[in-house]
């Protein structure tokens, strides 16, 4: 980390911790998901073909989206309600529980899959109200000046958990995947004391009204602002058709043949793409042609997406996820920035509840889709439909909402603020989100 950001870093006390705290937290969920996925797989490949095993591995996706869905919308007021740290701490406190039942499965003479699906659907559960109490508490932390930097610290976070963690998950996976799950309910702990030290005033300032008109508020602010409706959904639909996730084990396996080993080499792939253009954007932040430049990364995934699925080259596939990786983080950092820096503070909670919805359905039913796909035309196939589809989505995205291709600032300035919300928005007048 360069003498800049260890600056920023110490600079915001709070910020700083809850960073490392997350970091903790994001490696834990890489070596969780790598290794509910190669268990599954593995279980599946006892009794069933190729196509049914990726397509048991999807399942997970679909169970851990279904209670999230369900809750999401209201862990989003509970965010706007409540101190936002408290249930961040509490989220990873089921989260620690939910991954010790991962080794007592694990354990078992005899795994099920019953019991892993089930578990998976109490992390569903948990991450419902973990990721928009998260979202909304990067705010509170530093200056609206300094968020786009802090947006690309927290991603580049994310980034570096998803390329040490998939690694690391692949060599206990090797050894046994109860290990895995052990060490990772041990990053969820340590993760979760760390957010706990935070000293700053956590809590919104709650605003009059019923739970069911905050949510209104919520669900009105999103699909009346176009840029940051479009944002989110070219995301959901970009990635919930290209997500090719749910296929690493299928392609580890029985395509590339490089074992759990090279399977974490695969899940590293994506991450190391972003990782590269985080460290970019944190030293650079983008600032001018935000919304050209977020159709030109998703169209790149597309293709990336593509390659991938045609690849029958370890290297050439790695290098194929990192290029998709990349282009996603790009996504992400318009996305992320667009709905922080617009949104008022009480009503981050809600927005980011709506914006987190739709990223658990790019990525839970992502993974269900390319299952399901897998089952009817293969691994390969399943990921070259969804990297066309992706190039159709960016097409079709671009011509529905003008607004967010022409989007041009994004460093928190006044212009941003007219750009993201020019006053042909019939947003209601007071703060909403």
């Amino acid at each position: 980390m360069t003498a800049l950001r260890q600056r920023f870093l110490f600079r915001h006390r709070d910020f700083g911790l809850f960073w490392l705290g997350m970091l903790l937290v994001n490696v834990a969920v890489q070596i969780e998901a790598v290794s509910i996925g190669w268990q599954i797989y593995g279980l599946a490949r006892l009794d069933r073909s190729v196509e049914q095993s990726a397509f048991m591995v999807g399942m997970v996706g679909l169970v851990q989206f279904l209670p999230l869905f369900a809750l999401t919308l209201f862990a989003g007021i509970l965010a706007d309600r409540m101190n936002r740290k408290t249930i961040v701490v509490a989220a990873l406190a089921v989260e620690v529980v939910c991954v010790l039942g991962l080794v007592g499965v694990a354990l078992e003479g005899e795994a099920r899959f019953t019991h892993i699906f089930l578990i998976a659907a109490f992390f569903g559960a948990a991450r419902a109200f973990l990721s928009p109490a998260a979202s909304a508490l990067t705010p509170m932390l530093v200056p609206k000046s300094d968020m786009p930097q802090a947006i690309s610290l927290k991603s580049l976070s994310w980034q570096g958990a998803v390329i040490i963690g998939p690694w690391i998950g692949g060599l206990l996976c090797a050894v046994s995947v109860a290990s895995a799950y052990a060490v990772a309910s041990i990053l969820y702990a340590a993760g979760g004391a760390t957010i706990l030290l935070l000293r700053g005033n956590t809590t919104p300032q709650t605003q009059p009204g019923s739970r069911w008109q905050q949510l209104r508020e919520g669900l009105t602010y999103t699909w009346q602002n176009k840029i940051v409706f479009g944002a989110i959904s070219l995301d959901l639909f970009a990635v919930l058709l290209g997500g090719a996730t749910a296929l690493l084990p299928a392609f580890a396996s029985d395509i590339l043949k490089v074992g759990p080993e090279g399977f974490g080499i695969l899940r590293s792939g994506p991450a190391i793409g972003a990782a590269i253009v985080a460290l970019i954007l944190s030293r650079w932040p983008l600032k001018t042609r935000a919304g050209p430049r977020m159709f030109l990364a998703v169209g790149a995934f597309g293709l990336a997406t593509i390659v991938f699925g045609l690849s029958q080259n370890m290297w050439l596939s790695v290098a194929a996820l990192a290029v998709l990786g990349g282009a996603d983080m790009i996504s992400v950092y318009v996305r992320q920035t667009l709905v922080q820096i617009v949104t008022p503070d009480h009503m981050r909670g809600r927005v980011s509840s709506v914006s987190g919805l739709f990223i658990s359905g790019s990525n839970e039913l992502g993974e269900f889709e390319s299952g399901v796909v897998a089952r009817l035309i293969g691994p390969v196939g399943a990921a070259v439909f969804g990297g066309v589809g992706t190039l159709f989505v960016t097409a079709g995205w671009y011509k529905m909402f003008p607004a967010l291709a022409q989007a041009d600032r994004l460093d928190g300035s006044d212009q941003t603020e007219q750009t993201i919300a020019p006053q042909s928005l019939s947003a209601p007048a007071s703060p909403v989100s």
